[in-house]
């Protein structure tokens, strides 16, 4: 191929290539600016600074906790009067199983659905971008999703826990004690962990998504979903399929207050989350591609 043709080609192909980052970027916005999206977040917010009032108000003056205090309630929970930065660790254990991930499948689920119940999915589609790369768009606005509520927790968390009780050295799962930043740097690989560790779903929530073209009945499947999956990883006479459920390696992300830190579990929810996503997402893929828009 001469020179003259490989530049055509080029010049062809850049109309598609910022078409797609067009796409990409609307879709962000859009996800973004939605109302639902805002009350999710807010509630997500809401979270931490509730949980560390409530510790507040039960322990008075805000201090007496310690690691050896035990109690009920969410993981790390007792260590937050002793340490604000707790709070992060406590709000992420408490938000994981049930916030967190109902808010990223209320989005995943809309994505593609509430698009066709809206009318809208079928302009969408006459745009160069094609249907795949719409897909694409989408999957990755909802991951950009999960890392923002995972990091409005982390952070709602971090400034509660610092106004309402003192911070400073970590004392870690193992007994060892580490500094304030390098404490400060674990929360922030948590939040990260935590986020990719809802990519799973969230291609889950995408296929679903492609299933139907009410937003309603997409998100309310979504949710069902995950209710019912994180019910099967409880009943101990279903341990052997445990392993392969996607929430199953979630909180594994305390295993990197561990001195030194335990990959083992943290690899093997990555991996999972992989899976998940690869078979998900192709299948929203395979059924995006050869769905009828009639809407």
């Amino acid at each position: 191929m001469s020179q003259a043709e490989l530049t055509a080609v080029r010049a062809a192909r850049a109309p598609r290539r910022l078409w797609a980052l067009g796409i990409l970027r609307s879709e962000l916005a859009t996800t973004l600016r939605r109302w639902r999206t805002l009350a999710l977040l807010g509630v997500l917010a809401a979270v931490p600074v509730l949980i560390g009032i409530a510790v507040r108000v039960e322990t008075g003056d805000g201090s007496g906790g310690g690691p050896g205090d035990g109690g009920g309630g969410p993981a790390f929970l007792s260590q937050i009067t002793g340490n604000g930065l707790f709070l992060v660790f406590a709000s992420i254990s408490a938000t994981l199983p049930v916030f967190l991930p109902m808010a990223v499948g209320v989005i995943a689920g809309d994505s593609v659905a509430g698009e066709a119940s809206g009318g809208t999915l079928r302009y969408l589609l006459v745009a160069p971008a094609g249907r795949t790369r719409l897909l694409c768009a989408k999957y990755a606005s909802v991951l950009v999703f999960c890392l923002v509520a995972t990091l409005v927790v982390a952070v709602s968390a971090l400034a509660a826990g610092a106004l309402l009780f003192p911070v400073g050295e970590v004392t870690t799962i193992s007994g060892t004690r580490i500094g304030f930043g390098e404490g400060l740097l674990r929360a922030g690989l948590i939040a990260v962990t935590v986020a990719v560790s809802l990519t799973g779903f969230a291609a889950l929530g995408l296929f679903i998504s492609t299933l139907t073209d009410s937003g309603i009945a997409a998100m309310a499947a979504t949710v069902g979903v995950l209710i019912t999956v994180q019910i099967l990883d409880t009943m101990p006479q279903l341990d052997g399929i445990h392993p392969y459920l996607f929430p199953h390696y979630w909180l594994s992300f305390t295993d990197l207050l561990r001195d030194p830190v335990r990959w083992d579990e943290m690899v093997s929810n990555l991996g999972l989350q992989a899976v998940y996503a690869a078979v998900f997402g192709s299948a929203a893929w395979a059924r995006f591609t050869t769905k009828d828009i009639s809407v």
